[in-house]
């Protein structure tokens, strides 16, 4: 919850090493905990907002499948942000 505290509070200040551009407008938080490598793959919505799209543990580079569903949870948010939003009832 640290990390995403930090994200919420930089926003796109957030650089290495806790953050890294991926591609086409997609990052990587970074997330080391026990000896493991964390990573919540997100993008930006506007200046206000990070969309946490994907999550994985990982040993070395973040895999092209991973990028790619964050890529299509992006390219779904974009068409339609209210669909894809999560609201608490």
């Amino acid at each position: 919850m640290i990390k995403i505290e930090r994200l919420r509070a930089l926003g796109h200040e957030l650089r290495r090493p806790e953050a890294d551009l991926l591609r086409q407008g997609n990052y990587e938080l970074r997330i080391g905990r026990e000896g493991m490598n964390y990573r919540i793959l997100y993008f930006f919505h506007g200046r206000m907002a990070a969309i946490l799209a994907h999550g994985l543990a990982k040993e070395r580079e973040v895999p092209a499948k991973d990028i790619r569903a964050a890529l299509e949870r992006k390219r779904l948010f974009e068409q339609d942000p209210q669909t894809h939003t999560y609201r608490e009832e």
